[in-house]
């Protein structure tokens, strides 16, 4: 805009300088107003009522997420005084997380299946969109996003990675789907992810029950860090299975990408006692984008480099 005003007002500056001295009478020009603009409005999406099978999970969930809370499961309190932990612990816990994968590669998500890894991270902005299913409500979809906002900010802060939300070509994208928006997204997912296989396809279509949500991260050939990530979340979900799953697996779209049965307090873990990021799980954030690490490291590397760096952090912590 600024270059093209330039470019007018020299052509002005021009034409008057060859008039100067002239007798030349100009005839009076009519100054047009400029036209008005009609401001572009977005159609507003059109809401399909869920299917049966979808208000039959949401009970499921509803049901759930209360039988967990009576267990004094699904924590939101980050942990405290009852889950206490060493430099030793976390720096376990980081190679068990950050260096083993929680399924294959090529894995249809059917059972989990921890296999060694390289120490995998983004060596990138991340531009994070939020995408919704044609069963998702307006009301809910503005919730999500704003759920999805402030965590983002959460892991840029611990991470250090800037992560901004946009629908600007995005490479991380969060979808809240219903059964019904998942079991049609087959052509979609092909679609962000050419290279994808089939059979993690159908298992992304055909979703068990039990599998609350799921996260796909794609690398270039040969390489160690993140070029694309998919973050599935189930619309079915109650407010707080909800965020446990946006806190999940948008940290292990970062790189945590293994569960431990041994690491406490953390999200990480299969036992459901936390719901929401614990200040141990932050501290693998951390760890993980230190700039110590290589990203591509194997395990035996970067296992004694996670010793020095655990026991930084925690001396750095209680000081």
């Amino acid at each position: 805009m600024r270059a093209r005003g330039n470019m007018q007002r020299g052509l002005m500056l021009v034409l008057m300088t060859g008039l100067m001295g002239c007798d030349l009478l100009m005839p009076p020009v009519e100054v047009l107003p400029p036209p008005i603009e009609e401001p572009v409005t977005e159609p507003e999406p059109v809401i399909v009522p869920p299917s049966q099978a979808s208000r039959d999970l949401s009970r499921y969930y509803t049901r759930l997420q209360n039988d967990l809370l009576t267990q004094g499961l699904m924590r939101g309190d980050g942990g405290g005084s009852d889950t206490p932990f060493t430099d030793a612990v976390l720096a376990r816990n980081f190679v068990r997380i950050a260096l083993f994968n929680e399924y294959r590669d090529d894995s249809d998500f059917s059972r989990p299946q921890a296999t060694v890894s390289k120490l995998r991270r983004w060596n990138q902005p991340i531009r994070m969109s939020v995408e919704f299913g044609d069963t998702v409500p307006l009301a809910q979809r503005d919730l999500d996003v704003a759920s999805v906002s402030a965590y983002a900010a959460r892991l840029s802060r611990a991470t250090d990675v800037p992560i901004t939300l946009t629908d600007e070509n995005p490479n991380f994208h969060v979808l809240f789907l219903g059964e019904d928006d998942r079991q049609a997204y087959g052509d979609r997912l092909r679609e962000l992810i050419p290279a994808i296989s089939d059979a993690t396809v159908r298992a992304f279509v055909n979703l068990p029950r039990d599998q609350l949500c799921v996260v796909i991260g794609t690398f270039a050939p040969g390489r160690s860090s993140y070029t694309k990530a998919i973050a599935m979340i189930r619309a079915e979900h109650p407010n707080l299975m909800r965020s446990a799953c946006i806190h999940e697996e948008l940290a292990q779209g970062m790189g945590l990408a293994n569960d431990s049965p041994d690491a406490r307090p953390s999200i990480f873990n299969d036992d459901e006692e936390f719901a929401l990021l614990t200040g141990h799980d932050e501290l693998l954030l951390k760890m993980l984008y230190d700039q110590r690490f290589q990203t591509g490291m194997n395990p035996a590397t970067a296992a004694p480099i996670a010793r020095v760096i655990a026991r930084e952090y925690l001396t750095e912590g209680s000081s």
